[in-house]
């Protein structure tokens, strides 16, 4: 009963209640990025005390990738059957807990229990699916706005919270690390129960954006009765359409040259050239910085501009940007460029290909067609994760994977130009901002 009263309270102020959401939601995926990033900085320790090699390390992050977004179609079914709130608390008790249990494990069966399956399933809960659907169902004006501030979040808490965890590894162990992360899940668990709704209409809300006169004309359509066996039929139905495959792809080489490789990888990439634990995550977070802008600002832009030349661009500055990383000596200057470029997109990639999935396949699907491309996404995140480590591990260097993901990115690059231009005024056309939020009569 408290979200009615605090939400008739902001209305009074001009303030619509789709923003609290969607705060929350940001400090939801901020927290599960800063889990899913932490083991990356984790990685070298681990090792040090329990003999495993890089390649094995490597194997249960890789499953927790293939876990992570193998959950999002899965996670759409949820949303739409229990509700955000419910989907979201169990998600962060998951990683919560996978995050306290870490801490007693000593074989590596038990890190492919707590980080594999548990940090796995929990986070692909509340992947970049949940901000797909919180941006459709609360939004309709600045929606790509949305999508960006959303998806800044995912990468941000990812490279942000490493250079605290590599600080806290180096002087009190790398069990220390986990506490922010527990600790974190647990508040914003009891936010999400106190703040989160399902639907603007659970509250007497329209959609930030639409006013009473688009909502009569055209009344949106009944939510869609989903089962278990919904992501396939989906997923079957969108297979036909080439738009999708492309999509699919393309974010399947995202993937691979970000979580996969970079976010994983680096701090060990950097060891091997002489530079320690903590300035390496201090670049890692230089480029959360400039993803942080990069993000947002692309949600901006896809509102106004065509999606396709943009993801040309975002893939072929990344490429040219890992092409150029095994060649800048390490140094603060080098590392300081490749942190701009490669920052500014490092997912900047989300709010264009959500947008052009929106526009094929309607409001009512993308959220289960964007979570099989997040799959593919975080399948290419997995195979990076594990062939870098195993090109480590058997060539003594991360060079090869570094270029190979490179060479990947202009391929992608290419791809996107052959998606066919999204036809109509949602194509590019910018959505003004209402004078006010307005209610819906309450029967």
């Amino acid at each position: 009963m408290f979200a009615p009263q605090f939400s008739a309270w902001l209305q009074r102020r001009g303030i619509h209640y789709g923003w609290i959401i969607a705060a929350v939601t940001f400090l939801t995926m901020l927290m599960m990025s800063a889990a899913l990033g932490l083991p990356g900085a984790m990685m070298q320790p681990l090792g040090k005390e329990f003999g495993w090699s890089t390649e094995q390390v490597s194997s249960a992050l890789a499953l927790r990738f293939a876990l992570f977004g193998l959950m999002g179609p899965f996670a759409a079914v949820l949303m739409e059957r229990y509700g955000l709130r419910a989907v979201m608390c169990v998600g962060l008790a998951l990683v919560g807990s996978g995050m306290a249990l870490v801490t007693l494990a000593s074989q590596l069966w038990q890190l492919f229990i707590v980080w594999s399956l548990m940090l796995g399933i929990g986070t692909g809960m509340t992947a970049l699916v949940l901000g797909a659907v919180v941006a459709n169902r609360w939004f309709v004006g600045r929606r790509g706005l949305v999508i960006g501030m959303l998806t800044a979040s995912s990468a941000t808490g990812q490279l942000a919270f490493l250079p605290v965890a590599a600080w806290m590894i180096e002087h009190w162990g790398w069990r220390s690390a986990t506490v922010p992360v527990f600790v974190g899940a647990v508040v914003i668990a009891l936010l999400c129960l106190l703040f989160v709704r399902n639907r603007p209409s659970d509250i007497g809300l329209l959609p930030y954006g639409q006013t009473p006169a688009a909502a009569g004309a055209a009344p949106p359509p009944p939510a869609m009765v989903m089962n278990w066996r919904t992501p396939f039929i989906t997923l079957r139905e969108a297979s036909s359409n080439k738009t999708f495959w492309i999509l699919a792809g393309t974010f399947f080489i995202c993937g691979l040259s970000t979580n996969g490789l970079v976010q994983t990888h680096f701090i060990s990439l950097c060891g091997d050239n002489g530079m320690g634990a903590i300035p390496a995550a201090s670049v890692l977070a230089m480029m959360g910085a400039f993803d942080f802008v990069g993000t947002i600002m692309s949600g901006w832009l896809s509102d106004r501009y065509d999606n396709r030349k943009l993801l040309f661009w975002y893939y072929g500055l990344r490429g040219l940007s890992l092409f150029w990383l095994p060649h800048s000596e390490f140094t603060i200057y080098g590392l300081g460029l490749f942190a701009m470029f490669y920052g500014l997109d490092w997912i900047a990639t989300v709010p264009p290909t959500v947008k052009l999935a929106g526009v094929t396949f309607g409001p009512q699907k993308v959220g289960l067609v964007f979570g099989w491309i997040f799959a593919a996404h975080q399948l290419g995140a997995a195979t990076a994760a594990y062939g870098a480590g195993f090109a480590r591990t058997l060539l003594l260097t991360y060079s090869p994977a570094l270029y190979a993901a490179g060479a990947a990115c202009l391929l992608a690059a290419v791809l996107v130009l052959l998606i066919k231009r999204p036809a109509g005024p949602a194509a590019a056309a910018p959505v003004k901002r209402p004078a006010a939020p307005t209610s819906v009569a309450r029967a």
